[in-house]
């Protein structure tokens, strides 16, 4: 059953969890994008669970970091950059990814096979994008996430190539900030996020930030093939 309306942010605990049940509808996940929550479920467990961190890691595009070593890397030119021609690729890459960083530590990935599906749904819908690098013509990383009017959200990366995700990320920067877009959604901090510039803000200055974003009438990606 598509769920209608979620818990108070507020009322999330101090990892961010908020609740968990609902489901994985388009309209849920929609739902809770426009309200500063996302969907994180738990290996294993049956229930899906929902987070909104009380402090939100945002990239604003006009702070965004690249390093001496990449620059050098854009500049050689190796990866060809591509859009939403392999969204299923792109996520089933991040699933593995996930799985090959916890082995040995924690069994599974986030990203299950429910969670794919229902990404390829908002993918299908125009609201989850995917930013591929090529070389040679084979996959070799990328990155995909959600948008909503002038809102991205970013889920999750990978790579086969050394510094492939990285330069799908800076392509991503580049694309949205020639559309007007301020910032990006990395959801919560991490090491690679810190190293680009991204900083945290507490979650009711994201909800305002949020606000604007989301309710701009633009399109930010072009159509996926087919639709």
């Amino acid at each position: 059953m598509v769920v209608k309306k979620f818990p108070p942010v507020d009322s999330a605990d101090e990892y961010g969890f908020l609740c968990a049940g609902g489901d994985l509808e388009p309209e849920s996940l929609l739902l809770a994008y426009r309200t500063a929550i996302f969907p994180w479920p738990i290996a294993d467990e049956e229930l899906i669970t929902w987070f909104s961190p009380p402090r939100r890691a945002l990239l604003f595009l006009n702070e965004a970091h690249v390093s001496k070593s990449l620059q050098k890397e854009l500049r050689r030119g190796r990866f060809e950059v591509r859009m939403n021609t392999r969204f299923g690729d792109v996520m089933a890459g991040c699933a593995d990814r996930r799985k090959e960083i916890q082995r040995g530590a924690q069994a599974g990935t986030w990203i299950t096979d429910e969670m794919q599906e229902a990404y390829l749904r908002l993918h299908v819908l125009g609201h989850a994008h995917s930013i591929e690098t090529f070389l040679e013509d084979r996959l070799v990383g990328g990155l995909y996430g959600v948008s909503i009017g002038g809102f991205f959200a970013g889920e999750s990366m990978f790579y086969k190539e050394s510094n492939a995700s990285k330069v799908a990320l800076i392509a991503l920067v580049e694309h949205l900030r020639a559309r007007g877009v301020p910032w990006i959604d990395c959801q919560v901090m991490t090491p690679l996020f810190k190293t680009f510039g991204a900083r945290e803000v507490r979650r009711a200055d994201y909800l305002k930030l949020l606000g604007v974003e989301a309710a701009r009438n633009v399109t930010l990606f072009p159509a996926p093939p087919g639709f």
